[in-house]
Formats: structure tokens, C-alpha cells, sequence
């Protein structure tokens, strides 16, 4: 039998399935039972199992290199799932709603009176050199009040086990197509496991995506017309948008299918002639949404398409302008926007950070840079970062320059140790470390997916977890212990 839960090292720090050696977490137990079992022969017809739903369901994701552009890979997927009892999951999600409520309200008080900005809890110079402020949606009403309908919020654990918030996504938030088909994959491989185990569901979070747009509608039919707007096959997140607007039953559009009339009403071309549109679940980046207020040479936008969302013609999601809040400088206020607009503390804390934009913060992060990790504000997919302890001297030098030429658009924070997860490496199993991306629906009513996106780090002792960076990913099974 090839794997030893009794060899596995944990190397005191946090991990997911393992307490001790050989001592699995409660929830963690009928798993590592059911895995320890298996021989070499077993794991390799599991491992080609899986890897063959990968390939047969079509599962990609796209990268891009200088030498070769864009390449579609197989999606690189772990069989070991990440385990969380039921009980501590209800305290996280409690967590994310409370979270994603009081950001909606800072954004809404942004583009209206500003009172956290005249109450001196937000920094007005903030606002002010954000790059994701529109001017052009100060004063705008968004249905319900709320500007991220769905919100993608990157959860780790340190090696205490406690849980933090690493960033929140709040403009086009990706990956909720990997966490569905991870369990699509998992669901074909181990039926046996699924039969036996109380595994909570997540399957039914595109018909949760598409109720929460339907209510925007801003016309009350029984089917409003509801489209994904995508840039187009050459994106990297192209697979999701095809894929929510499948399993959605919605059309999947381009910019040059749609048309915006002289009275500000939004139209699909279809063989049939022009059909309303009600609402737009767009993956497109608001400076590319609308040739005639933004980027005048776009071509994957809708001339028009501001003009029906000011005049209540057409809804979007997320609501342009949502952006201010996706902002790692920002983020670092976040403790203080919940305090402010629920006199609540966060159920969740923020990773302590470093505001640059702070003159005594910056000398700090400067004088300390091999230990920290700085983040450029508005950088995603692990880009344009700095970590500190694996950076050589002039990579170092290099950010402490551009920290001093830039401080606005720097934050920093300490290196965690994430917590890991057992990882099959060849035949046997290895630490990696990981994080989750669990994703947040705001409509009517509030609704978090049951677990996320774990994404995981492959290579040995990095924490690097993205897709593109050599990143995998594992299926994320809340399990309610109660009813097992």
C-alpha cells in the first residue's frame, strides 16, 4: 500500500487533511482511510481516470508566453480533496457575507456622498489616484444598491491554522467554472466516496448565477433576456464564460453582436433579427465596455451600452466602476469600511499589512523588504509582485525604487506559511501549499459557494498557486459531520 498517512510530515505546519503524523483531521478520516488503501496499481488507474474526464469534458485553461503567444493546457488537477468540517465553513461564510455586504456599501457611498472619505476613515488621496474610479458612474443607482453582484475573495490559512483574507475580486471574478468542474471530475472518478460521504453540494451555482441576474432585469417578464459578454476566444478565462453561459442557458455575445438604439435599449443580433437584452453578465474590463465613454479604439464593447445602464435599460454585473474596491492598497482598509459602515468587527481578518502610501509604513517595508511580500495594487494572477525572502538582491533594489517612485500604488505584507494539503507526487503523497477562492453572490439574498476554487502550488515549497505559474488545483469538500 503506497501511501503512509504515519510518514507524512506535516513539518508544524497547518495542514488540511493531516493533524499528526498519521492522525487525519475528524473530517478528513474516511478519506485518508479510503486513500491509504489503495495500491499503486489503483492510484495510477485513478490518476489516468481523472485525467482522461479532463480531456474528454474538454478542460482547459489558457497561458501566454513571448515565444509561443496563447496555449490552451490540460487543466492540472490533484484526485486528494481539500476537506473542511461543515462547522468552521459556517464561520468563513458568515465572514465572506459580511465582507462583500460592507464593500458593496463603500462602493455605493464612492460614487455618492463619500462620507468615509469626509469622516477621514478612507484617505481621499486614495480615491484619487485609484485606477479603477469612473468618474463616470458618480451618481448612478445600481439595482438593490449593489455594484459586485459576484465576488471572488482569496482565502489562506497560516500555519496557526488561522484563516485570513488575501484579496478580494470584485471586477470579473474567475475560476467558478474549475471549482464545478473539479467536482464534475471527482464525481466520476470516486462515485463510491460521493455515495458514502456527506459532501455538500456545488452544483447548483449556475442556476444560483442566473436567478441573482434575472432579478435584475430591469423589465419584470418571466424570462428576461440575460447574455455573457466575452472579449472572444482569445481570452484566457474564454472556457468560463462559454461554460456559465451553457449551463445558464444564456447566449453567450460578443460586443459587435450586441446594439444599443436611440432610446438606450440594448439589442442581440440573432438570425431572427435584433432581440432585447436585459441584463449582461460581462467579462469584459470597463475601460474596453463602451467605445463612447472609455476606450475610444475598443472593439469588444457596445457603443451605447453606458447610456442604457445610466438610463435603467439594461442591468450589468458586476456594475462598472466595482473595480475601486478591487485594490490591494484598498483591501488594507477593509477592516476599517466594515467597522465603518456596520460597526461590526471582521469575522475574517485581513492579513496584517503595510501601506506605502504611509510615510513611516514605507520606510518600514523598504528597510525590511527581504522579509515582506509587496504587492503593486492593481497586478492579478501573482504578477508584478515581490517575494521578499526568494528575491535576489537587485530584484529587491528594484522594488525598493519603484515603492519610492510610486508609494500609492504599493502595499506590503509578511510572508505566511500557508497551510498545505496532501499532494500526490508520482505514487506517494507530499505537502503543497494552498489557498481557496470561494465565490460570493449578492443579490436579493446572499449566497456563498459551498467551499471554492482550491488552488494549489505543485511545486515543491512554493506558494506560487496560480495556473499559469505552474499552479494546480484540487475538488474542495465541505463535509457536514452531523448527519454523517
Amino acid at each position: 500500500m503506497t501511501i503512509r498517512w504515519g510518514s507524512y510530515k506535516v513539518n508544524g505546519l497547518y495542514d488540511e487533511l493531516i493533524r499528526a503524523a498519521g492522525k487525519p483531521r475528524d473530517a478528513a478520516k474516511e478519506v485518508c482511510d479510503y486513500f491509504r488503501a489503495l495500491k499503486d496499481k489503483d492510484i495510477e488507474e485513478y490518476k489516468a481516470a481523472a485525467e482522461l474526464a479532463i480531456h474528454v469534458m474538454g478542460i482547459t485553461f489558457t497561458v501566454y508566453t513571448e515565444e509561443e503567444g496563447s496555449i490552451d493546457r490540460a487543466w492540472p488537477f490533484d484526485i486528494i480533496p481539500r476537506i473542511i468540517d461543515k462547522r468552521e465553513w459556517d464561520q468563513t461564510e458568515r465572514g465572506l457575507i459580511q465582507r462583500v455586504h460592507a464593500l458593496n456599501l463603500f462602493i455605493d457611498d464612492l460614487y455618492h456622498k463619500q462620507s468615509i472619505v469626509k469622516d477621514k476613515v478612507f484617505p481621499g488621496e486614495l480615491l484619487k489616484d485609484s485606477v479603477n474610479f469612473r468618474k463616470q458612474c458618480i451618481g448612478i443607482n445600481p439595482p438593490k444598491g449593489i455594484w459586485a453582484h459576484i465576488c471572488g475573495s482569496d482565502l489562506v490559512r497560516d500555519k496557526d491554522g488561522t484563516m485570513y483574507v488575501l484579496e478580494d475580486n470584485l471586477r470579473v471574478p474567475s475560476g467558478v467554472s474549475y471549482m464545478l468542474e473539479n467536482r464534475m471530475v471527482m464525481k466520476r472518478v470516486f462515485p463510491d466516496l460521493f455515495e458514502n460521504y456527506n459532501i455538500l453540494p456545488v452544483d447548483d451555482y449556475p442556476s444560483q448565477l442566473y436567478d441573482m441576474l434575472a432579478e435584475l432585469s430591469p423589465r419584470q417578464i418571466e424570462k428576461p433576456e440575460v447574455v455573457v459578454l466575452t472579449p472572444g476566444i482569445y481570452n484566457s478565462a474564454y472556457f468560463e464564460h462559454a461554460y456559465l453561459a451553457q449551463q445558464m442557458g444564456a447566449e453567450l455575445v460578443q460586443g459587435s453582436d450586441l446594439y444599443v438604439d436611440d432610446k438606450d435599449i440594448v439589442y442581440m443580433r440573432t438570425i431572427d433579427g435584433l432581440s432585447r437584452v436585459d441584463v449582461i453578465y460581462r467579462r469584459v474590463d470597463d475601460l474596453f465596455l463602451d467605445p463612447e465613454v472609455f476606450n475610444k479604439d475598443s472593439t469588444l464593447g457596445v457603443p451605447g451600452l453606458m447610456r442604457a445602464w445610466k438610463a435603467g435599460k439594461v442591468a450589468l454585473a458586476n456594475a462598472p466602476g466595482a473595480g475601486v474596491a478591487d485594490d490591494k492598497v484598498v483591501y488594507s482598509y477593509v477592516p476599517e469600511i466594515i467597522k465603518y459602515y456596520l460597526d461590526e468587527d471582521p469575522i475574517i481578518p485581513n492579513v496584517p499589512s503595510y501601506r506605502c502610501i504611509n510615510k513611516d509604513e514605507r520606510d518600514y517595508v523598504i528597510k525590511n523588504i527581504d522579509k515582506l511580500v509587496v504587492k503593486p495594487a492593481n497586478e492579478s494572477g501573482g504578477y508584478g509582485m515581490l517575494i521578499g525572502p526568494q528575491a535576489s538582491r537587485a530584484e529587491r533594489e528594484k522594488f525598493v525604487k519603484l515603492i519610492k517612485h510610486d508609494p500609492r500604488n504599493y502595499m506590503a505584507q509578511p510572508m505566511l506559511t500557508l497551510s498545505t494539503a496532501p499532494t500526490l507526487v508520482d505514487n506517494h503523497v507530499e505537502p503543497r501549499h494552498l489557498d481557496l477562492r470561494p465565490f460570493i453572490l449578492s443579490g436579493s439574498k446572499t449566497q456563498v459557494t459551498l467551499g471554492g476554487l482550491t488552488r494549489v502550488a505543485l511545486r515543491k515549497g512554493s506558494t506560487v498557486v496560480n495556473s499559469s505559474q505552474g499552479g494546480g488545483s484540487k475538488d474542495t469538500w465541505i463535509v457536514d459531520m452531523e448527519v454523517q
